[in-house]
């Protein structure tokens, strides 16, 4: 577990737009997109692809793998029903239009997770955005979480495992929000000061506008707005005091998120 937990974002050198000229042709890759867009990035196989969700689905299934609990991911009521139902004591959690669904235990919520220790228990857990995002990527040859509690080290394991990486925000609304663009950000940026060009002009830019932010710089997001009108700023707080604590990557398989260590896989 990190003890220097940062106040801002990566902090490097701060590049110029020629940095990220040239030729990408048989170079390492980042790109930035929201799932919202449904652009083809998703289904490049050749890419590991990263699904982040930080309020909270992304936070909470980190959070629960961070305590040795196990954790899947349903993109439906049905599915979450029936995942749980071939798993010992499953613990239900999420929500659906930011309401607790009948017979589950808990709602989506990172801070409420984090304090429980019935961690026997496995998590299957379902929210309006994040977990559909997750069954989408589920498939892809690599697939990864990862939200503020585990960015750095998201960052150290694609670096020495992957060729090309592509960045979703989960999309909720219809919205890129912001708490997901800093993540997605933050990651691109620490992939490209390992060796990673951006692939597109809009990565570029998001890179450059949440370059060296305050790690409470999202809080304008309508995600926080909605926590603090449902009376649920216990996520907001844990999150803002969980920032890179969590020394380990996770992966996405089917529907479960395991844990992964930094050079782990074999580079593509």
């Amino acid at each position: 577990m990190r003890s220097d937990m940062p106040t801002s974002g990566p902090s490097h050198r701060t590049s110029s737009l020629s940095d990220f000229g040239g030729e990408l042709v048989n170079m390492k890759k980042v790109s930035i997109c929201c799932f919202t867009d449904t652009r083809p990035e998703y289904f490049d196989n050749s890419a590991a692809v990263v699904a982040v969700d930080v309020i909270r689905a992304t936070t909470t299934t980190i959070t629960a793998i961070s305590k040795g609990r196990e954790c899947h991911v349903a993109a439906t009521l049905e599915a979450a029903f029936a995942t749980a139902s071939r798993l010992p004591h499953a613990l239900l959690a999420g929500e659906l239009g930011g309401e607790m669904p009948h017979g589950f235990h808990m709602t989506n919520s990172p801070a409420q997770l984090a304090a429980r220790t019935d961690v026997s228990r496995p998590l299957v857990l379902l929210s309006s955005s994040g977990t559909r995002l997750m069954h989408e990527v589920c498939d892809s040859a690599s697939a990864y979480v990862g939200c503020f509690r585990n960015y750095s080290a998201t960052i150290d394991h694609l670096a020495q495992n992957r060729n090309a990486v592509v960045l979703i925000g989960a999309g909720t609304r219809g919205e890129f929000r912001e708490e997901d663009q800093m993540c997605c950000a933050w990651i691109a940026q620490g992939l490209m000061e390992s060796g990673f060009v951006a692939d597109n002009w809009a990565t570029r830019e998001l890179v450059e506008r949440w370059r060296g932010a305050p790690k409470d710089a999202f809080i304008k997001s309508r995600s926080v707005d909605y926590l603090r009108r449902s009376g649920q700023l216990q996520d907001l707080e844990f999150i803002l005091s969980h920032f890179d604590d969590i020394d380990t990557a996770c992966k996405l398989s089917n529907d479960e998120i395991t844990s992964v260590t930094v050079a782990a896989e074999v580079l593509t």
